[in-house]
């Protein structure tokens, strides 16, 4: 069984030695070699040309290399074979480390203290316990049920809010949108880790930002199209929001022109929240493939008329 392998972020040799030391008799193919196409049963990538899974006449599984599956099932021509998505411990704990370090940034007022210092101006704010701050997380999934978790370890009220009720420890559970204006009112920091569907594109907007409290932060790290960037230009330029970190964007890389690199208010990282290291993730992925041999079912497939 050869596999092919696609990214231009993630180390191809890494993930090789990942694989074939659980697979010894693996035929890793790394693109643009692919040899003979027609051998290729099997794609591990990230975000992939369009046409390039549909030139496999024998493609039988498809595995992402994150979690987020939305730029595949933009591809017109994707085959229709099982999609899997990552759902490895090293993406999980990565995004919660950077949910909680951002967090804490606004909680313990960092940004507040950075305007300060461009200033000059030395003035101490007390700092609050966590249990005074309310952080709501969008989207209960893997990544976000994990970081609901964390958070409410730490100590902060933590709110859910996902298309169906959760049931998670020290997490009060929104479901559904005639739930969404309850979850929003009077957080103090949202995060957005929703898949992107239909029914979420554009979800962050001028009518969302409206229902927070005035000097709400937002923290978006899961996609760019959940995002409607000129409402979130106009609620931080009014003041009705503290501020906002951004790991995702509609255009990626972001545009040096664009607004949001120079807005004092807003930060952004180059979509660096969460990875998968090739030593544990090379584990779900062999896994898989081991059940595609077997005829067994595959784990983690995505439902494709949910989008995730």
């Amino acid at each position: 069984m050869a596999l092919l392998f696609y990214s231009r972020e993630d180390d191809p040799q890494a993930w090789r030695a990942a694989l074939c030391a659980r697979l010894p008799d693996l035929d890793f193919r790394i693109w643009p070699e692919l040899g003979d196409p027609g051998v290729i049963e099997t794609a591990l990538v990230w975000r992939p040309p369009p046409g390039l899974l549909a030139s496999l006449p024998n493609l039988r599984a498809i595995f992402s290399l994150g979690a987020g599956i939305d730029a595949l099932l933009a591809d017109p021509t994707l085959p229709d074979v099982p999609l899997c998505r990552m759902v490895d411990p090293s993406l999980t704990r990565s995004m919660s480390e950077y949910v909680l370090t951002l967090v804490l940034f606004y909680h313990r007022r960092l940004d507040l203290y950075a305007e300060q210092q461009r200033s000059a101006r030395w003035r101490m704010e007390m700092p609050r316990p966590a249990s005074d701050t309310t952080v709501g997380v969008m989207g209960l999934g893997e990544l976000g049920g994990d970081a609901a978790r964390c958070l409410a370890g730490r100590g902060f009220r933590v709110r859910g809010w996902s298309r169906r009720r959760k049931r998670i420890a020290g997490v009060e559970s929104f479901a559904g949108k005639a739930e969404l204006e309850s979850f929003l009112a009077g957080l103090d920091i949202v995060i957005c880790l929703l898949p992107l569907t239909p029914a979420t594109e554009g979800i962050l907007n001028a009518e969302l930002f409206a229902r927070l409290p005035q000097g709400a932060c937002l923290v978006h790290l899961a996609r760019g199209a959940h995002l409607v960037e000129q409402d979130l230009l106009d609620a931080v330029q009014r003041g009705h929001l503290r501020g906002a970190v951004l790991d995702v964007f509609r255009e990626e890389p972001l545009p040096a022109e664009h607004p949001f690199w120079r807005h004092p208010r807003i930060r952004v990282t180059p979509h660096s929240a969460s990875y998968s290291l090739p030593e544990t993730g090379a584990e779900v992925v062999a896994d898989n493939i081991r059940r595609l041999r077997a005829g067994r079912p595959l784990r983690h497939v995505v439902r494709r008329e949910r989008g995730y």
